[in-house]
């Protein structure tokens, strides 16, 4: 079991290559000199340029054009440092870059300096192309450095970013408009067919009133393509009348800004108003890029009605359709469309276009959590806008697609309903996806937006909408290593639902809270959260809980050693499941009672207990719980006298938990494959999986793990002949058995402080 090492596919992220692309010869050659230099087989190179010069699409089509180099893949990331709303952070991004590099989202580190070391890890030795599109600052890039020589960085910027040149060495590249002969080439080679011959000089003047930029250029060619019959020299006029009327209302003396803003206008007028209207309703939009039901939500109308009228928008360039049904602005259009709805729609009909498409949103977050099994909602959501239609799932894989599209625009939307006060969106839409963070470990998101619905709920005053975000974020940090901020919300989540006299809520959270001190081994608090949720789903007459309740509670008698009792609260539970119908409980239920019976000394009806449950995850195709189940197979394959059988499971355990990205559990695997080459004789090959585990638990603060851990190396390196090491194990292992006050802690705590006596 080596590191953690990339596998599956190699990442193939850049976006399609430009059509229509021509000239910046020279500054491709440029590009070319960088990566053919010897002593620089790779780079980083800063591309930078006003806004609309093209950067973006002299950088994807350059690397298209040198990606064979770049074998282990290509990496790409539209930073939106220039967008009206807040631009990705670094953070983020190598949480995207890792997941494409096939680190399971769980497994992230969850501060910015771990994951961008584990970036640069992942990347030594690889020849990757990695595209940072649309950087603000140096700030945003630098983290996303590889630090290898064999990768190339190609970033693009409207600044000049001074600091990658002269702290990080990156070469710069300046990109200038077209000249007035490449800019009369684009506009020609764009209309050709279309129109008769133009005259050349007409097309230089109409190439100098777009400032020479690419992408005013291409609209203004995409003008003269829908006017066939219109003189060259009408067109420019109009664009004349247009650039006269922006000087008069800007004081901006930026004139390839206000080129880029007047060709913008000019094209934008000679809309007709249905389509005017959608282009600036799109500025509402919470992100830059979007689907066909989103704009119709926006809209309020049907996506059969609004697809034509987006079909428009992207023929006149003022939209890209990347993909069927989805769009995206470019950054300076977005900013225009946005300008245009805040000066031509009123406040209120504005506000509603918003308020659609995050009803809108919310909606299919909440058709996504009951396809995907997210269970019935404690609370009543907000009803849907009366003219948007809410999406629907045929199936779950149908559902986890949309998720997927969306999550960026989801967390977008959280912040948008907070900036427009919309109390309701903002607090239900996390509250919606709690299920879906928690199966996906997206703890980035579940946290960011938990914590705004969470101000949101106190400030509004409603407490039971408060208690229901606590006991999500609660379970957020707990999953996230962070137990003690879990304890700390999932307490309070406890207490507003007792003072609120909500049965219910109040048995979901002893729960919750009972299972997070069982993980901390607070076990006389653990079992009194338990007794209560089997009080309360006795009362309440819930089935399903009191399985839970036993089952939750007979492990922590299997902690306390009381074994007798936990065997026959598991019996309980395991019958209860099964009259449910519930596989997974029962499963739990199997390997409670294989543990069980390995403590009372009958390894053999163990293995046959765990052997049942681990069929029904597999069955299931549950790799959680298959993963989980394994560790006690092994265990009892061990106490079997089967340790190279062990060996195996144990193996396929800690792979499915890398997967899963569960470093504790991967880390308990590592312990126990230790422990199974004890069992052979084999001390100094058990040495370095204990050493590993032992990392883990200290860095995770794992302090029970962690003492058996220990004790664990310091028997393996007794038996390896290192006695010294042994002694200074065993001593670190006394110390952290000295803190808890359980039977079973003071058995482990006799038994070394024995042996160091001896």
């Amino acid at each position: 079991m080596s590191g953690t090492e990339p596998s599956g596919p190699v990442p193939r992220q850049l976006p399609a290559d430009v059509r229509g692309f021509v000239n910046r010869l020279q500054d491709l050659a440029r590009l070319d000199e960088i990566i053919d230099d010897s002593a620089a087989p790779g780079a980083t190179i800063v591309v930078v340029g006003t806004a609309g010069v093209g950067k973006t699409s002299l950088a994807v089509h350059w690397a298209h054009r040198v990606r064979a180099r770049f074998p282990d893949g290509q990496l790409y990331v539209n930073l939106h440092g220039y967008d009206p709303g807040p631009p990705i952070t670094p953070h983020e991004v190598l949480e995207r870059f890792l997941h494409a590099l096939t680190v399971p989202v769980a497994a992230v580190p969850a501060d910015l300096e771990s994951r961008a070391a584990l970036f640069r890890s992942l990347l030594s030795g690889r020849r990757m192309l990695v595209v940072l599109d649309n950087a603000a600052t140096v700030g945003q890039v630098r983290p996303l450095l590889p630090g290898s020589s064999e990768c190339l960085v190609l970033v693009t910027s409207r600044s000049s970013l001074s600091g990658l040149v002269a702290r990080d060495g990156a070469r710069r590249l300046s990109l200038r408009v077209l000249s007035e002969d490449e800019a009369t080439e684009l506009i020609q080679r764009i209309t050709s067919g279309y129109r008769d011959q133009d005259d050349t000089a007409e097309l230089a003047e109409l190439a100098r009133l777009c400032a020479r930029l690419p992408l005013a250029l291409r609209i203004a060619a995409e003008r003269a393509i829908n006017r066939p019959w219109t003189p060259l020299r009408d067109l420019i006029t109009e664009l004349r009348d247009e650039s006269a009327l922006w000087d008069a209302l800007t004081a901006d003396d930026d004139d390839e800004s206000d080129a880029g803003r007047t060709v913008f206008a000019w094209s934008y007028r000679a809309l007709t108003p249905e389509v005017s209207r959608m282009f600036r309703l799109l500025g509402l939009h919470p992100g830059a890029e979007f689907s066909l039901a989103a704009a119709a939500a926006l809209a309020g109308r049907s996506p059969a009605k609004v697809r034509h009228v987006l079909d428009d928008l992207v023929g006149a360039h003022l939209l890209e359709q990347p993909q069927a049904d989805r769009y995206q602005f470019h950054d300076l259009l977005r900013m225009y469309a946005n300008d245009q709805a805040r000066a031509e729609e009123t406040a209120e009909d504005a506000f509603e276009a918003a308020h659609r498409v995050l009803s809108w949103y919310l909606h299919g977050a909440l058709a996504a959590r009951e396809r995907l099994g997210g269970g019935a909602l404690p609370w009543t959501p907000a009803p849907a806008e009366a003219e948007i239609s809410p999406p629907a799932f045929p199936d779950r894989t149908a559902a986890l697609t949309w998720y997927a599209q969306e999550r960026e625009n989801l967390v977008r939307a959280v912040r948008a309903a907070d900036d427009l006060d919309i109390s309701a969106v903002t607090w239900q839409l996390p509250a919606a996806l709690y299920p879906i963070y928690a199966e996906h470990n997206h703890f980035g998101d579940w946290i960011e937006t938990s914590t705004i619905a969470l101000r949101v709920t106190r400030r509004l005053g409603d407490r039971a909408a408060e208690a229901e975000v606590l006991e999500s974020l609660g379970k957020a940090h707990t999953q996230h290593f962070d137990r003690a901020r879990g304890i700390e919300l999932q307490s309070a989540a406890l207490r507003l639902r007792r003072e609120l006299d909500d049965p219910f809520g109040e048995l979901k959270s002893a729960n919750a809270l009972g299972l997070a001190r069982l993980r901390a081994r607070e076990l006389t608090a653990a079992r009194d959260l338990f007794d209560r949720v089997t009080t309360l789903a006795g009362v309440l007459g819930e089935q399903y809980w009191l399985a839970v309740a036993a089952n939750n509670t007979a492990n922590v008698d299997l902690e306390l050693e009381s074994f007798e009792r936990a065997q026959q609260l598991l019996t309980d539970a395991l019958a209860r499941f099964r009259r449910l119908g519930l596989r997974s409980g029962e499963g739990d239920a199997l390997r409670g009672l294989s543990r069980t019976e390995r403590e009372l000394g009958r390894p053999a009806e163990a293995y046959e207990h765990i052997r049942a449950a681990v069929a029904i995850a597999r069955e299931d195709e549950n790799p959680a719980r298959e993963a989980f189940w394994l560790l006690e197979l092994g265990r009892a394959q061990v106490d079997l006298g089967q340790p190279s059988d062990a060996l195996e499971t144990f193996r396929r355990s800690a792979t499915l938990q890398r997967q899963l990205g569960d470093r504790v559990r991967e880390a308990e695997a590592w312990d126990a494959t230790g422990t199974a080459y004890q069992a052979m004789g084999r001390a100094e090959e058990a040495v370095p999986f204990c050493r590993r585990a032992v990392s883990v638990f200290r860095e995770l603060n794992e302090t029970w793990l962690l003492a058996l851990a220990l004790e664990h190396l310091g028997a393996a390196l007794a038996d390896s002949g290192s006695a010294g090491e042994a002694a200074e194990g065993r001593r670190g292992a006394l110390a952290l058995f000295e803190r808890f006050p359980d039977p079973r802690a003071q058995r482990h705590f006799d038994r070394l402080a024995a042996m160091l006596t001896s």
